[in-house]
């Protein structure tokens, strides 16, 4: 039996344009709070509310964005929700105040929530369904290339211009580019199967389960708990390997390695994928993040012990993990996403995207609240030997109940 095309020119155009949005996001990502600073003279404080907006708006228009992808025309849909994402980044050079600043980037967070569902979802439809699995593991490398590369360009930039105004056309340039791209991609207006809209769809009454799949429920509870891990690290990484590991500047390394252990996860798990063997690729994955964290995190301890006294050693095991958390959820983001998208029927992908997407999303907010709660009254060292209990809960929970809820829900 002849197997059939994975790299077709359509799925190739959206890995190109979800790699734009990337790119344009994270080019700014970095250098905004120091714009802030800079331009308006924002305090430590300001700055954390005003860029927590955009989080908190896309948050809010996942579940809706899935609901809209799958009741009417994707292709629409996401041309619409990336001509929004394109604009805005027009409206952070004409903000002139604090507040326009915060108002644009607040809303922002809206059609960056639409867009992220609705090219997933319309990566799912231009794949053939033998090569869907392996497919939706490799899209994922789009993201992981740009969360590499776009962070230290913008810094590049702007490092030898020193001007936030060229970023900010950059950004809206890419963006647009990644517009066009998908705008180029030919589906088959008459089938409901590639443009989502299907007229029973529309003729559902409006109930929870269009804005979350309750099918897979128990799923996205398990990807509470990993999202919860990564919003610690991410947020709180910097000033933990400061003052508990005596490590300075070494941020933007730790996370180029985990950029870079996604990237080599992504092609070492696409054989397995391509076999349905889900399961196995989500607990790998979850089991080497868990040694990874577990790795960070007793680094000092061992230090403070006399267990190791190198600081080779120290940094060695510092960025090891990077690498093994890289690795970790490389393996797991995709077959969490293909069992979702299993237990989900044709016109609930949309559905299904944003579903582990806003789980993912609620464990970051978690992460951050909590994590900030805890180091507050406890110190950092605390808040990340919580992320060690949490991703030891969420591994267990997987073992003991999620592998067999997914196996009894999933669809033919």
């Amino acid at each position: 039996m002849k197997t059939e095309r994975l790299w077709n020119s359509n799925y190739i155009k959206v890995m190109t344009a979800n790699f734009s949005l990337f790119f344009a996001f994270y080019l700014l990502t970095p250098l905004l709070p120091l714009y802030l600073h800079d331009r308006f003279d924002a305090g430590k404080d300001m700055i954390g509310l005003v860029l927590s907006g955009y989080t908190i708006t896309a948050l809010i228009f996942r579940p809706f964005s899935g609901y809209v992808v799958d009741a009417f025309p994707r292709k629409q849909v996401l041309l619409l929700s990336f001509t929004a994402f394109a604009i805005f980044f027009a409206g952070y050079l004409a903000a002139s105040t604090l507040l326009m600043f915060t108002i644009v980037r607040t809303l922002h967070g809206g059609p960056f929530g639409a867009l992220t569902v609705a090219n997933s979802t319309m990566a799912i439809d231009v794949l053939p369904a033998s090569r869907r699995n392996e497919g939706i593991g490799y899209y994922g490398l789009s993201n992981n290339l740009a969360m590499a590369l776009a962070p230290t360009i913008g810094i590049f930039v702007y490092h030898h211009t020193q001007s936030f105004e060229l970023l900010f056309w950059l950004a809206l340039i890419v963006a647009v580019a990644g517009l066009l791209t998908d705008a180029s991609i030919k589906t088959k207006a008459e089938s409901s199967q590639q443009t989502g809209c299907n007229n029973e769809t529309k003729r559902q009454k409006l109930s929870l389960d269009r804005f979350f799949l309750t099918r897979g429920w128990l799923l996205g509870v398990n990807m509470v708990a990993f999202g919860f891990c990564f919003g610690v690290l991410s947020n709180y990484l910097a000033i933990y390997s400061k003052e508990t590991m005596g490590i300075t500047g070494g941020t933007g390394t730790y996370f180029m390695l985990c950029s870079v252990g996604l990237i080599l996860s992504r092609l070492q798990g696409g054989k397995a994928l391509r076999q349905g063997r889900l399961t196995f690729n989500a607990a790998s994955g979850m089991v080497i993040s868990l040694v990874g964290y577990t790795l960070f995190i007793l680094m000092p301890t061992l230090s403070q012990l006399s267990i190791i006294n190198s600081q080779l050693s120290i940094a060695l095991g510092y960025y090891g993990s990077a690498l093994l958390i890289g690795l970790g959820n490389g393996h797991m983001w995709p077959a969490f996403q293909n069992m979702m998208v299993s237990m989900a029927h044709h016109n609930e992908r949309g559905t299904a995207n944003s579903t582990i997407l806003v789980s993912w999303d609620i464990g970051m907010g978690l992460g951050i609240l909590l994590g900030g709660i805890v180091a507050e009254h406890l110190g950092y060292a605390a808040a990340f030997w919580c992320v060690a209990a949490v991703n030891g809960c969420g591994v267990a929970l997987f073992f003991s109940r999620t592998r067999r809820f997914f196996l009894r829900r999933r669809l033919a």
